[in-house]
């Protein structure tokens, strides 16, 4: 599984009803059951939210995202995916990754 990064953007802020608000939170609880969300949630200043996937592809994590009443009802107007190279201690933190590699200065 890779894992992807959304950022939802474009916010129309005053639309957001209760109905709403309920049909998103199904969908991330059934994203969530199937084990395809990591973590979701808005930032802080209250223009973005953001959500970590696990999909198997790109194709995988824009059917997911453009399912969600979010999206599909256009609280929020666009979106971002980016998928995420983990970098960690099982990977040496990606220091022999040739993306890593590729950016050191010689």
């Amino acid at each position: 599984m890779n894992k992807f990064v959304v950022f939802l953007k474009g916010k129309r802020n005053g639309k957001l009803d209760s109905s709403l608000l309920a049909r998103h939170i199904e969908h991330l609880r059934q994203l969530n059951q199937a084990g395809q969300m990591v973590i979701a949630g808005p930032f802080k200043n209250n223009e973005q939210a953001m959500l970590i996937l696990n999909c198997d592809g790109i194709d995988e994590a824009i059917r997911l995202v453009e399912k969600d009443p979010f999206i599909k009802e256009k609280y929020y107007n666009t979106y971002d995916i980016n998928e995420l190279i983990v970098a960690n201690e099982e990977n040496n933190w990606l220091m022999e990754n040739s993306q890593t590699k590729g950016n050191l200065v010689h």
